[in-house]
């Protein structure tokens, strides 16, 4: 469901280059969206004659649902890992361990870590799963028991221990459950992998429709109450969500109050006129290549926009360089 070049491999600092060294950097910058557009078509091919191997005929009849299986294909078998490896541990972790703030990453936490109730948008093959049981204590509550009020008791009482300060390495929130929003099928099988790999399937739950339906008994086997979300996780993509303004204000409204919604995305390009006009050029040609994906998405401003925040810690990672043609927004929305 989302996408994202390897953006997330740290840039030398610029101090510490010689000119040539520096444009160098630069035009190997600039060209490294199109060397990720070639990597994407490199993996066309292959899902074509998989498909023909399965003798899913259909598949190849409908231009949306190849571009799905493509994109899948090339997901799970080139970018997701490689963006799992440089993002995850130097990202992703810190940021649901509440280690940001202004877009960089701190050495201790600086807000409450994930935690309760989790919505996480665009789940996709199961790149973060995992994760959560690094960042989180998982506590699958035993239904008909009351274990999930009292669970929320001792989160909420955390949380405030917390914010006021008693934060410190190794302090872990509660996870109850975890909603993995995936609407793309092709996705499930290695997602469901990903969820018995790291032993949450009493927790995690796949919802194979899109924000749209949480709320709809009637399009999946379960419902999502509005305003009961503790957290939101969005990583890599928001770019691909149909209608983000209406989607993100729906995502918003499944938030508690002093929920929080914890995010890493590629967002438009602010730079400069000049980076703004190249970004579009790219972005002509990366939708078909990249399952949909929209470079030049104001991200930041639509959820800025979905409605009153109690607070915004969000940021772009000082160590991206003016020259990224994918830049990126880090950090903790608090409803």
């Amino acid at each position: 469901m989302s996408s994202s070049s390897p953006l997330s491999q740290p840039q030398s600092p610029s101090s510490l280059l010689t000119p040539l060294q520096t444009l160098k950097e630069t035009i190997l910058g600039l060209l490294n969206p199109w060397v990720f557009l070639s990597l994407s078509a490199s993996y066309l091919p292959r899902t074509i004659l998989s498909l023909i191997q399965q003798r899913r005929y259909s598949v190849l009849l409908s231009p949306s649902r190849l571009r799905e299986a493509w994109f899948t294909e090339f997901w799970t078998g080139f970018a997701g890992p490689n963006i799992r490896l440089n993002a995850g541990p130097r990202v992703v972790v810190p940021l649901l361990q509440g280690r940001t703030t202004g877009g960089d990453v701190t050495d201790a936490p600086v807000g409450p870590p994930i935690s309760g109730t989790v919505i996480e948008v665009g789940a996709g093959a199961g790149m973060w799963v995992d994760v959560y049981r690094q960042v989180a204590d998982i506590r699958a509550p035993e239904p008909g028991s009351g274990e999930v009020e009292e669970e929320k008791g001792e989160v909420a009482e955390g949380l405030t221990k917390r914010k006021t300060g008693g934060n410190s390495d190794g302090e872990k929130g509660v996870i109850t459950r975890v909603y993995g929003v995936e609407p793309n099928p092709n996705q499930h099988p290695h997602l469901r992998r990903a969820i018995a790999a790291a032993g949450l399937e009493d927790v995690y739950q796949i919802v194979p429709v899109g924000i749209e339906d949480l709320d709809n008994e009637s399009a999946w086997d379960g419902r999502v109450e509005k305003g009961s979300v503790d957290c939101v996780v969005s990583i890599l993509c928001l770019c691909s969500i149909p209608e983000p303004e209406k989607n993100i204000r729906e995502l918003y409204s499944y938030l508690k109050k002093g929920g929080r919604w914890y995010v890493y995305e590629h967002v438009r390009c602010e730079y400069s006129w000049y980076m703004r006009l190249y970004q579009r050029v790219v972005n002509v040609f990366w939708p078909y290549f990249l399952g949909g994906c929209l470079l030049s998405r104001p991200t930041e401003t639509t959820i800025r926009k979905a409605g009153s925040w109690e607070k915004i810690d969000v940021g772009q990672p000082p160590i991206e360089q003016w020259y990224g043609v994918v830049p990126h927004m880090l950090g903790v929305f608090t409803k």
